[in-house]
């Protein structure tokens, strides 16, 4: 019998039919906005409208984590967050899908005194120990071919080396984070990286993509304010600080734990950079802090950092007005001081960028016994990436590496994979065995091996922010509030700049009414006349009120006084070393005032070069030829700190447009200039005469200089030094 044909399966419907308009179509048209309620029923939307996993099941909530209870820990049965992240950490290779283009050093780590009172960890508990780190320092949004200077939040994560295993402390130069929640990072990381339509812009967040997302997530403000500060534009790795971001705990020996939140506090200070300088330092020097540092490093002037902890016990956990467990909060210094237990000393250069610097693999997971894990769903979610990243990245056998490598012997049962180094004898890979002596067997003393905090979990499974979350405007008050005049000038300037270059007249009126105008009214009026997008009048549909997500905003006068003095950077650094400072010379110089000058300032740790018209040597007033470091066509302003003008010279400076540009772009930037009387001339023809950190004259130079280098930059000399 003749077996009946087979229809070809029925073709799904395209999303695109004849007569109807896309996005294609239309420039503005798009997805529907799924953060609102929708009265459409999800079988009569739209194909493309209803949001469904890799599958095809509809997601009804795609912000929130599967906990078992409201502040309870992320479960692994969650295959809608597991999807998504998986996905999200395999898109690119063989880079990192953040955190690409990065910079380390080897070191050392040393604690103060014992710390066995608050944990159990080896590193903690002998001050005689140095336990040896890597460093890796990185930004977060650019590929590994973008620049070290732009505006981006920066990695700060330190791999310890410990006797009792590897510990990895993988944070930010930020302490707080954009999203609660890890089911949104990769939306966030999406948002903020090239539009996928064209791949632009690179390393930027000034485009519509990323202002949309944080239009839609108010709990993201906070971070937003930290990154259109100063703070986005470290002038070195050594020159800012590393938080832990997250609040873990610390375990003692006999079990008990305390809440902990880690800081690195940089022993030269918080110092930043100015967005022009900056953005020029992109085109002239695009690896001016990976550059810092390595020469930093082999002149023997290693950058410091100290461990501090702010220590939170566990019956004092609710009574702050922020939740503990809100990556998106920070607790003031001022409210629980920073116990400064240990200093981080950075002091040799890798042997090879790629086996060390871009092989290397970190996790929050890597932990010791006397460190343990909170609740917090973004660090929930980031257990769970971290492995997942690496083993796509580098493999299964990362640990194997040299430079992931414990200095503990591994021995476990874990067998074969991708670039397995490990050779093991023997049949036996399981246990409990008997035909390999039982061996590797559990640990036989129960404080010696890592052990999770004993902490009664309950609540029902479901995908729900905590109430305490909803808080997402004060700490941001609080942040522009304990700012000086200068750096609000360059925060609402920063703002202004990234939303000039937003098309999207929506998402530009979104972040000023239901974002800056919840921060602070002068911020919003200061961005509203630099960028024409207009505040809405009270009590029209588009004027902020304090709702559902958001109800303790500025609008709350508790909020809107509230201030943290050490969140400013409004203050001198506690050490200026290995600051590199141009010696403009030239033809006539007196070369003995200029070594005399070299001697003091390479005496007070810092770094002067002499900078002439062209390579080679100019020839002083003795007539002998006085070696320079650099031609003026290869030394731009932008990677000096500061500038000197010896006598002699000031003629020549006069016929040189370019040195001129040098001295006025150093003037922009708010760097200390020391010049001898005989430039005075030169300096009233550039208009920059009787201004703070401007010295003339003819005392002693060098201490002129130092003096004023020790402020860093006078950034109220010039009022216009940031983006506008």
């Amino acid at each position: 019998m003749a077996r009946k044909p087979v229809s070809p399966p029925v073709a799904p419907p395209s999303p695109r039919t004849a007569g109807q308009d896309t996005p294609l179509d239309k420039p503005n048209a798009g997805r529907q906005d799924t953060a609102k309620t929708s009265s459409i029923q999800p079988d009569t939307m739209p194909p493309g409208s209803v949001l469904t996993t890799n599958q095809g099941v509809a997601v009804s909530d795609d912000q929130n984590s599967l906990k078992a209870g409201v502040r309870g820990p992320t479960l692994l049965e969650d295959t809608l967050m597991r999807e998504k992240i998986t996905h999200f950490d395999h898109e690119r290779i063989p880079e990192r899908v953040v955190h690409a283009r990065g910079a380390a050093a080897h070191g050392v780590f040393q604690v103060y005194e014992d710390l066995s009172e608050i944990s159990c960890a080896q590193l903690f508990r002998d001050p005689k120990v140095q336990t040896p780190v890597f460093v890796r320092f990185s930004t977060v949004a650019g590929s590994r071919g973008s620049t070290d200077t732009p505006r981006d939040v920066r990695g700060f994560a330190v791999k310890f080396y410990t006797q009792e295993g590897v510990w990895d402390l993988v944070g930010n130069n930020m302490p707080v984070f954009f999203i609660q929640d890890a089911n949104k990072f990769p939306d966030l990381i999406h948002a903020v990286k090239p539009e996928p339509h064209n791949e632009i812009p690179q390393a930027q967040s000034a485009h519509d993509t990323f202002w949309d997302f944080v239009s839609l997530t108010p709990e993201s403000t906070h971070m937003l304010m930290w990154l259109m500060s100063d703070r986005a534009l470290p002038r070195s790795y050594a020159t800012m600080e590393g938080f832990g971001v997250h609040t873990f705990r610390l375990v003692d020996a006999e079990g008990g734990w305390r809440f902990v939140k880690f800081h690195w506090k940089p022993l030269k200070g918080v110092c930043s950079l100015v967005w022009d300088e900056a953005n020029l330092l992109g085109g002239r020097d695009p690896d001016f802090n990976r550059r810092d540092l390595w020469e930093a490093i082999e002149r023997g002037d290693f950058p410091e950092w100290e461990l501090g902890l702010q220590i939170v016990e566990p019956a004092d956990e609710h009574k702050f007005d922020f939740d503990l467990l809100d990556a998106t909060k920070i607790i003031p210094e001022e409210v629980v001081p920073i116990r400064k237990v240990g200093k981080l000393t950075l002091n040799r250069n890798p042997d090879n960028f790629f086996a060390e610097t871009e092989q290397v693999a970190f996790h929050t997971g890597h932990v010791v016994p006397g460190i343990d894990f909170t609740n917090d769903p973004l660090l929930q979610g980031r257990l769970f990436s971290y492995i997942d990243t690496q083993l796509r990245r580098v493999g299964p056998n990362f640990h194997e590496l040299p430079i992931n490598r414990s200095l503990r012997p591994v021995d476990n049962n874990q067998r074969d994979g991708f670039g397995r180094i490990t050779i093991n004898p023997g049949k036996v890979s399981y246990f409990p065995n008997s035909l390999g002596g039982g061996c590797p067997m559990h640990s036989p003393t129960a404080a010696a091996a890592f052990r999770s905090v004993t902490v009664q979990e309950a609540g029902a499974k479901l995908r729900q922010r905590s109430e305490s979350f909803n808080d997402h405007f004060s700490q941001a008050t609080m942040f522009w509030n304990s700012m000086g005049d200068w750096e609000k000038d360059h925060i609402a300037a920063a703002f202004s700049f990234e939303l000039n270059m937003v098309v999207d007249q929506g998402v530009r009126n979104r972040v000023m009414n239901e974002l800056l105008c919840n921060i602070s009214p002068q911020l919003a009026d200061m961005v509203s006349g630099a960028t024409g997008i207009e505040v809405a009048p009270a009590g029209t549909a588009e004027a902020p009120t304090p709702s559902a997500p958001t109800p303790s905003g500025p609008l709350d006068p508790k909020a809107a006084e509230l201030r943290s003095p050490a969140l400013s950077m409004d203050k001198a650094p506690p050490m200026v070393r290995g600051r590199k400072i141009a010696i403009l010379v030239g033809d006539g110089v007196d070369s003995a005032l200029v070594k005399t000058l070299i001697a003091d300032l390479t005496k007070a740790g810092q770094v002067p070069e002499l900078i002439g018209p062209t390579a080679g040597a100019v020839i002083d007033a003795a007539t002998k030829p006085l070696a320079v470091n650099r031609a003026a066509p290869n030394a731009p302003s932008v990677i000096y700190d500061a500038v000197l003008i010896p006598p002699g010279v000031a003629e020549g400076l006069m016929a040189m447009p370019m040195a001129q540009r040098f001295i006025d772009e150093a003037f922009r930037h708010g760097k200390p200039i020391i010049a001898a009387e005989d430039a005075r001339a030169l300096f009233e023809r550039l208009g920059i005469v009787d201004a703070e950190g401007v010295v003339i004259g003819d005392n002693k130079l060098s201490t002129a200089m130092l003096d004023n280098l020790a402020q860093h930059r006078f950034p109220r000399r010039v009022s216009n030094l940031a983006p506008n």
